[in-house]
């Protein structure tokens, strides 16, 4: 549906995109991580045209982004971080304005407004100003536009960025309710939402791709952090006797505290030992008061991944990129109007 072919971005001296390549299959929900300058904006500006690239190729749909920018726009709905909105307007009145902007007229220019306000949730709020609206319902709108069209293809960048819990809930099972139609680009920090959210996951770290995976796939990179904490009834003695010599089972700490002793084992494939530590501690009269698994998060693969040199991140090409994208978004202004 999308590849990304080489893209680099840079800004004088400073790289803020450099050198990267991915593919984004139909039908499927990806998370966009990073910290903050990791290049996560830019490249979904260069994707949605809203910005050059130094180097590099993006189609859509078979279709360049830079050669061929309104065929490939066609297929795209963007929420930028800052939902574009005329807050002097009503949610009626500025997707109308979209859906003409976009190409369509009359009948079906109702037909596309109407549509989007209802996926949006936000048709009771229709005739209000969108300065009155709270910002969840802002959020609403703005993905509202971004349907305007029915594109196969929806990027949001940051959606639920300063939200209230409740907003924030409301606005990921619209992603979950978008993602069964489309194909759906989500960023975001919030690293538990894009676990729950996302089939895969594309994490950028100054500027570079360092992983593109299913959440499970990232996790298991780092199996050898899954562990087992136990509590047993028993002398700490006994349990070491009862455990000595399996296979695979390496016990990383353990003490013992009013007659339990407590341990946390490490092993490669944790589903496999838990039997095996349950069967043997079972034959040694040894109750097990407690077992719980311990898995590598997402997180924890996150701080892998991105390491703690943040230097070049930290000098990050955002305050030129406004200038940039503004041009650009001018300069789709005054195609619109011709």
């Amino acid at each position: 549906m999308i590849t990304v072919s080489h893209l680099t971005k840079r800004y004088g001296a400073h790289t803020a995109v450099s050198d990267v390549s991915f593919t984004i299959e139909k039908g499927k929900v990806y998370g966009f991580l990073g910290p903050n300058g990791a290049g996560k904006s830019t490249t979904m500006n260069i994707i949605t045209g809203c910005l050059a690239a130094t180097e590099g190729e993006v189609t859509i749909d078979g279709h360049d982004i830079f050669e061929e920018p309104l065929e490939a726009k066609k297929r795209i709905g963007y929420l930028p971080e800052i939902p574009p909105l005329y807050t002097d307007m009503t949610p009626t009145e500025y997707l109308r304005f979209i859906a003409r902007a976009r190409g369509f007229s009359g009948a079906e220019a109702r037909k596309q407004m109407n549509a989007a306000m209802e996926r949006a949730r936000i048709t009771e709020v229709k005739d209000r100003l969108i300065r009155n609206l709270s910002k969840g319902y802002r959020q609403r709108v703005g993905i509202a536009q971004a349907l305007i069209g029915n594109p196969e293809v929806i990027i949001l960048d940051e959606p639920t960025a300063g939200l209230d819990p409740r907003q924030i809930i409301e606005i990921r099972e619209l992603i979950r309710e978008l993602g069964k139609n489309h194909t759906v680009i989500l960023s975001s920090h919030i690293l538990s939402e894009v676990s729950a959210i996302c089939d895969e996951i594309l994490i950028l770290s100054g500027g570079r791709l360092v992983a593109d995976d299913t959440p499970e796939n990232l996790t298991a990179l780092f199996a050898e952090q899954n562990g087992i904490h136990l509590t047993v009834k028993g002398a700490l003695a006994d349990v070491l006797s009862a455990l000595n010599g399996l296979e695979g089972v390496e016990i990383a700490d353990s003490r013992e505290e009013d007659g339990r002793a407590r341990l946390t084992l490490r092993a490669q494939d944790a589903d496999d030992v838990c039997e095996r530590v349950f069967r043997a501690l079972a034959q040694a009269d040894l109750p097990i008061l407690e077992m719980a698994r311990e898995r590598a998060t997402l997180e924890d693969v996150f701080l892998e991944l991105i390491g703690s040199d943040k230097e070049e991140e930290a000098v990050s090409a955002e305050a030129e990129e406004p200038k940039e994208e503004e041009a650009a978004a001018d300069g789709g202004k005054e195609e619109a109007d011709q």
